[in-house]
Formats: C-alpha cells, structure tokens, sequence
C-alpha cells in the first residue's frame, strides 16, 4: 500500500467587516420627540422642533445633491451621500452614546444624594445645586443635543433615499488585522517554503 503525499490544504480566508453605525443604533441611543420634549418641560428647556430640524436637513442634502448633479456622476454622488449621511449618523449616535453616559452619572449621583448618611452629596451652600442637580441638568442638555443631532440624521438618511432610490446603509470596510504585520506575513511565506 504506497501512500500518496497530500497537500497541505489553505485555511479559508475569512474577511472580517468593521460594522458600521445603523440609524436603528441612533435611535435606540437617541431620545424620541415625545421623551425630548418631557425633558424639555421637565427642566425648562426650549422644546425642539425635531420635525423642522428633520425636513431641513433633508431639503439641505437634496439641494446639495441637486447643484452637484452636473459635475457628479451616478456612482459618484452615491459614494458623495453614503459620506455625508454616514458622518450625520456617526455624530447622532455618538452624542447618544454621551447621553447615555450622562444619564447614568446622574442616577448614580441621585442616587447616592438619596443616602442621608452620606455628607459628601448633600446639598451646597443655599444658592448653588447640588452636584446631583448639576449632573441631572446636564443629562437634560445632552439628551436635546442627542435628540437634535437624531432628527439631522434621519433627514439625512431620508434624503440619500430620495437622491440615490435605495435605502441608506453605513459603509463596511475590511478590518485590517493587526496581529499580521508584514514581518509576520514574510516569516510565514518563508516557512512554507521548506514543506
């Protein structure tokens, strides 16, 4: 019986995707309109108009598609757009994100303030907030900064739908793999040289 010498068989190449920030991401980091006004009322902040602010950018990256229609090809303006609403939902997303964080301090401290044993919260000087009435307040800024940075998002994606007349969908790139350097890469080349 002659055994016949096998080649060794190359792993698959498995190519990995950086994910991209959805606009479903946004909106589960982003407060609604409903919740952005019920902080608004709660803390005496402007109300937003997160329908104007949504219909604006929309209108503002129709017009901008419109006046770069001459010089850009069909290709072209779809690669244009998919940057532009990319960067607008990369924004919203991280300013939810933010928001989030804020929300999550402003617990802890309220939290803590609840704790009459605790000196360290309790209430400054009369005429100043307490710390977890500063971290409060600041969640409330930071939930209408997210909530209008949502709406410029989604008029964004709104628009590219109308401009290209597909469904806008974030760019995945290859991850680059940090353990191969090009010295790796070399050794093992050189290695399979001596199979």
């Amino acid at each position: 019986m002659t055994k016949t010498a096998r080649t060794p068989r190359q792993p698959a190449k498995v190519v990995q995707l950086r994910k991209g920030t959805t606009l479903e991401m946004v909106r589960l980091a982003c407060p609604d309109a409903a919740q952005a006004t019920l902080i608004s009322e709660s803390f005496g902040l402007p109300v937003l108009d997160s329908d104007g602010i949504r219909d604006l950018h929309e209108r503002l990256i129709v017009e901008t598609a419109a006046s770069l229609s001459e010089g850009l090809g069909e290709r072209a303006m779809q690669i244009h757009l998919q940057r532009i609403v990319g960067a607008y939902v990369g924004s919203a997303h991280g300013a939810g994100q933010f928001y989030s964080r804020a929300v999550t301090e402003a617990r802890d401290a309220t939290a803590k303030a609840a704790n009459d044993a605790r000196d360290v919260d309790l209430d400054g000087p009369v005429g100043f907030d307490s710390t977890a009435q500063r971290k409060r307040e600041f969640a409330a800024d930071m939930a209408l900064q997210s909530h209008a940075l949502r709406m410029a998002a989604e008029g964004a994606v709104a628009a590219y739908e109308q401009v290209v007349g597909e469904s806008w969908k974030p760019f995945e790139r290859p991850v680059d793999n940090p353990g191969q350097t090009v010295d790796r890469k070399a050794a093992e080349l050189q290695m399979a040289a001596f199979r």
